[in-house]
């Protein structure tokens, strides 16, 4: 009776064992962690506003996505928005990248969308891209034709 006891209580012990490999793995995955090197090259971009974007948002190019924001900071100097952000270590961006805020559906979650540039002059990892656009406000566009303001000229 006790050596059947004792292989159950193994058993159980062996099974929570791989239950919690399995639940770190997952994690890790899933969350998109990165404990050996770095497989991204990092990149900034400078904002006047960045309206709902967060640490960990996607970085995407033409709809697919390469990366993740890193950290968002203000610059005291300019007082301006600095976005760190990373994309995959086989993407090189050029002179002319566009960076701008976009959201997925019409309310969603707001994204770091790249639109490369022409230029053959590649960035160095770690360049501060200037070539932005802030995020479109829903509450502005809709104040703007309620009030009657298009700006279509007076």
């Amino acid at each position: 009776m006790g050596t059947n006891q004792r292989r159950v209580e193994m058993l159980v012990g062996f099974f929570v064992l791989i239950c919690m490999a399995c639940a770190g793995y997952l994690t890790i995955h899933l969350g998109e962690l990165q404990f050996f090197g770095q497989d991204s090259r990092q990149y900034k971009a400078r904002f006047s506003e960045v309206g709902g974007l967060v640490e960990g948002s996607a970085v995407r190019i033409s709809g697919v996505k390469v990366g993740r924001v890193r950290d968002i900071s203000l610059d005291r100097e300019r007082f301006a928005v600095i976005v760190t952000f990373g994309v995959a270590r086989d993407i090189q961006l050029s002179e002319g990248t566009l960076v701008s805020i976009k959201t997925t559906g019409l309310i969603g979650d707001k994204y770091l969308s790249i639109s490369p540039g022409g230029s053959g002059i590649s960035l160095e990892p770690g360049a501060t891209i200037i070539n932005t656009q802030p995020p479109v406000s829903i509450y502005d566009l809709i104040s703007k034709y309620a009030f009657g303001d298009t700006g279509g000229g007076k």
